[in-house]
């Protein structure tokens, strides 16, 4: 299933009819094949030496380097699997479909059909608090509307939710594996059968790899070490995206241009930062063409931020520290409600 914008002839959405036609005209669209072959190689290797040193290094605490070095691998391997999500590497479902299933399943331990549902659902709605399954409320909320019903336990989280979003990251690896499993063992998912059973072999793999190569405290640590960077990492990649832009008007929703640019937020930086961060820096355009491969997404940055500036579309770019910033005044501000009623309650 791949993630697109539709657009369509109507006046309200000629915008982005004329901007997807300057990116065609571009040959932005076209697939990088030799880019993805060479970055799935690459993440191969890294994973095989990560594993091969863990062999070597049996038994001993320089270990837990390597658990650092495994949830950065794992990190960019999930970049690739988003990357396929999207048909950025492959147009046709079967291929799209096998590269998904040996980078997120087999790889990662996650479930490639739970996470394209519920990513294009962020896609179709960005921002939206009743159809973006992103900033429905859990455990963080996002808007004071949602913060306004939270009660006991819920409600001193969202008080002091600005404190505790990084240290929950640390969990966000935990959480992913939690709901992948929790939804392939209900009806819903394609070849969910197929799924579960990769999921076996990876964490099956994964387990035996920490026991012959580690006492039982080292594989402890080990896990805590690459699970917890690893949420730290992805959601490091994936807040500065959205948290923190406004939620849009029913007009602003329906036009496909101000659905995808308004509600996304770009970082800036260089080749150092396209890689760390898997493309993602580049959220308005990736928003905007979702199957336009990654290493085209700065090519098509100009030509976007141009057709912003002409159309007088807000176009919001910012340093990773300052996106940061901004994503943690946002959770502030959202639960200042909360915290001003517990100060006049006296609490």
């Amino acid at each position: 299933m791949s993630v697109s914008v539709r657009s369509t002839n109507d006046p309200a959405t000629s915008g982005y009819v004329e901007l997807a036609r300057e990116i065609r005209r571009l040959g932005l669209q076209h697939r990088r094949p030799g880019f993805y072959t060479a970055l799935q190689i690459v993440n191969l290797v890294a994973l095989g030496g990560v594993v091969t040193a863990m062999a070597f290094l049996r038994d001993s605490w320089w270990l837990m380097f390597l658990a650092v070095a495994l949830a950065i691998v794992s990190a960019q391997i999930g970049f690739f699997g988003h990357d396929a999500g999207h048909h950025q590497i492959a147009r046709k479902r079967v291929p799209t479909t096998l590269l998904g299933l040996l980078n997120a399943n087999l790889l990662n331990g996650l479930s490639y059909g739970w996470w394209i549902d519920k990513h294009n659902a962020h896609h179709a709605h960005p921002n939206d608090l009743e159809a973006d399954p992103d900033v429905l409320p859990g455990v963080l909320v996002f808007d004071a509307t949602q913060a306004a019903a939270r009660r006991g336990a819920a409600a001193w989280l969202t008080r002091h939710q600005a404190w505790l979003f990084f240290p929950l990251l640390l969990l966000e690896a935990l959480n992913l594996h939690v709901s992948s499993i929790r939804a392939l063992l209900k009806p819903g998912i394609r070849a969910r059968t197929t799924e579960l059973a990769l999921l076996g072999v990876h964490f099956g793999g994964y387990a035996g790899l920490l026991i012959v190569t580690m006492t039982w405290l080292q594989a402890a640590v080990f896990l805590v070490i690459h699970q917890g960077l690893l949420g730290v990492y992805l959601g490091c990649s994936f807040a500065p995206n959205h948290k923190g832009m406004p939620i849009l008007t029913a007009e602003q929703a329906a036009d496909p241009l101000l659905r995808q640019v308004l509600t996304s937020r770009n970082v800036r930086g260089g080749p150092v930062v396209d890689f760390v961060l898997g493309g993602l820096n580049y959220q308005i355009e990736h928003h905007l063409f979702p199957s336009m491969p990654r290493p085209n997404l700065r090519l098509a940055q100009p030509v976007v931020r141009r057709f912003c500036a002409e159309h007088q579309v807000s176009y919001v770019e910012s340093s990773a520290f300052a996106s940061y910033g901004a994503v943690l005044r946002h959770l502030r501000d959202v639960g200042a409600e909360l915290r001003r009623a517990r100060t006049a309650a006296g609490g």
